[in-house]
């Protein structure tokens, strides 16, 4: 048995020194970041969607909108293989891929004037790329938008606290924009202040609220809240980005970071012992949360927190348009991606200080757990899960998912706090709420970046279109997008939409790894230089399309889902398009004769043939 606290300090140690020294590696020598150029943001200004900001507050954004569903519950569902799996991905996968992923990409699209990763392919390696890369992204942002609103659902329905706290956060929102922009100009840290006491205003009068007859305001079914979720993107897309998105996602990046923070202090303080032993019999496969085998379904379950493809959207949409100077790219790009995994890895401890048999009850259906109690396997025994559940004051078993498993793990942390005993009710809906705003806040700012592309791919059709501030466009393509997704979720369930959007992730990030490699080579014509994604790129391509060519035929055919099936052939016939082209460029970019390229300054880039 582990201590928890070697792991947290492990770990933190960790990421600090890959920032400190692999960041600054690849930041200085393989991307060669100068602050004499001026940012898109400058250069493009227009008040809406390119406005320079203070790195702090880009970095808040951008770090709540790459952290959505993923690292919290892919780690706490992968728990089921034991705790050392995914603590060693978490960590490999953050540093040595996710972090030099989400990097590369941001600065790639800086460079081409903040353009979608479909048009950074245009240019780096061919119009035939560019096209099916946005096809891939439009398709995969789409699934990815419906597996985190999803998840929402399933928190926020019939649930007055939740749905009032998360509400209060979008008039903060718009009063810290209009502070920052019209009362107090660039007063940042007065609008932190002010913006910080809202949000913590708005959870602690939730409870209050839902003893109020204010409560039937906020107590939506589960059909109204698919109505809503859409309804909510669609506004968020198409209002200016500095009134509600840029500031609401640093609004709750206070709450996000604070909790886990404050979650690593209780491990530090409390110093738990890890229950869950290093590997468990479903290495083999047969989990109840994920039925195939360690490889290559651990790597597909916990995407976000070690890489994922849907931080490309981000680092290639809302991000690039608002920063401020080249400098500031190393803390958002690299440093938001080691944050997000120190996220994943807090979730996998606070699965795993759960005793295991209270895990796997609370993870399975009740006929799932009755074969695994029946087994007289010691693992599979309950322990605490009665008392627990009266503590929260609710029934615990039979919750499969992950969100309540978490949620169940952080409060068995936090009520042992001095200060916080007895409150485990309180926690519990608290770190329900926790996990709502990391996923309201990728779907924001993903419908935002979705609607980029679409207006992108329309604008080859219609030149008007690709004027982002062009309001006609603006609406018409949001619009699209929200009642896309919306669809989706409407008519669908977790387990119909989840398992398609783990494969389609890791697709899109080795495309954007791919795509990534040939904007290195044709720089610097050093292949140690992009061995920083190629290497990543060709783990994560075999393991996705492995992972994907099992489930179809293991899972999805067997069981009658012949449109997930027929989703995860689509995209990987896709992508394998993609790297063979990308291959195409990289022997180009190689050769003696094709000289090494040189970014222009205020101009956007041109498209190679």
């Amino acid at each position: 048995m582990i201590n928890a606290i070697y792991l947290v300090l492990g770990a933190a140690f960790i990421f600090i020194l890959a920032y400190r020294y692999y960041g600054a590696f690849i930041a200085a020598r393989v991307l060669a970041l100068d602050d004499s150029r001026r940012t898109p943001a400058h250069r493009l200004k227009d008040g809406r969607d390119f406005v320079p900001t203070n790195k702090f507050i880009v970095f808040g954004h951008h770090f709540a909108a790459i952290a959505g569903a993923g690292p919290l519950i892919g780690p706490v569902l992968a728990a089921q293989f034991g705790f050392a799996p995914g603590f060693f991905w978490i960590l490999a996968g953050a540093v040595l891929a996710g972090a030099v992923h989400d990097l590369v990409i941001l600065f790639a699209s800086l460079r081409h004037n903040g353009t979608s990763l479909a048009e950074i392919a245009r240019a780096e390696v061919s119009q035939l790329t560019g096209f099916i890369a946005a096809l891939a992204k439009l398709f995969i942002i789409v699934i990815a938008l419906a597996g985190f609103a999803i998840v929402v659902v399933a928190a926020l329905q019939n649930n007055v606290w939740g749905t009032f706290s998360i509400a209060f956060t979008i008039p903060a929102a718009i009063l810290i924009g209009l502070y920052i922009h019209y009362l107090r100009p660039g007063k940042v840290f007065e609008a932190s202040i002010i913006g910080f006491v809202l949000v913590v205003a708005g959870v602690l009068l939730g409870p209050y609220v839902r003893e109020s007859g204010l409560a039937t305001w906020f107590m939506f079914s589960e059909t109204q809240i698919k109505l809503l979720l859409p309804a909510y993107g669609f506004i968020a897309s198409v209002l200016p980005v500095w009134l509600l998105l840029c500031p609401r996602d640093y609004l709750s990046s206070f709450l996000k970071i604070g909790m886990i923070l404050l979650l690593a202090a209780g491990v530090i303080f409390l110093a738990p012992n890890i229950q869950m032993p290093a590997v468990t019999p479903f290495i083999h496969g047969g989990g109840p949360n994920v039925n195939g085998p360690l490889w290559p379904f651990l790597f597909i379950t916990i995407a976000c927190g070690a890489i994922s493809g849907f931080h490309s959207l981000i680092s290639s949409g809302v991000t690039p348009k608002i920063i401020n100077a080249e400098k500031d790219l190393r803390l958002i790009g690299y440093g938001a991606m080691v944050m997000e995994g120190f996220v994943a890895m807090i979730a996998l401890i606070a699965a795993c200080v759960l005793m295991p048999g209270d895990y796997f009850a609370i993870n399975s259906t009740a006929e799932v757990f009755r074969e695994l109690e029946a087994t007289g396997n010691p693992l599979f025994q309950t322990v605490n899960l009665e008392e627990l559940s009266a503590m929260v004051q609710l029934d615990l078993a039979g919750r499969p998912g992950g969100a309540v498993s978490l949620a169940a793990g952080m409060t068995n942390i936090l009520a042992a706090l001095p200060f916080l005993k007895g409150a485990m009710a309180f926690l519990f809906q608290f770190c329900i709420l926790f996990e709502a705003l990391f996923i309201l806040t990728a779907i924001d700012t993903g419908t935002r970046v979705a609607r980029y592309m679409l207006q992108d791919m329309l604008g080859h059709f219609y030149a008007p279109m690709k004027k982002l501030n062009w309001l006609p466009g603006t609406i018409f393509c949001s619009l699209i997008i929200s009642l896309s997704w919306g669809y989706l979720i409407y008519g669908g369930t977790i387990s119909t939409i989840w398992p398609v959007f783990g494969v389609s992730n890791q697709l899109l990030a080795t495309m954007a790894l791919a795509i990534g490699t040939s904007f290195i080579l044709r720089r610097t014509k050093k292949l140690s230089y992009a061995l920083i994604t190629l290497l990543p790129m060709a783990f994560v391509g075999v393991t996705a399309v492995t992972a994907g060519i099992m489930s179809v035929f293991n899972t999805h055919i067997p069981g009658g889902m012949f449109l997930n099936a027929a989703l995860i052939v689509i995209l990987i016939i896709l992508i394998l398009g993609i790297i063979i082209d990308s291959m195409r460029s990289w022997v180009r970019y190689l050769s003696p004769s094709f000289p090494v390229y040189v970014d222009p300054v205020d101009s956007c880039q041109r498209e190679v043939s």
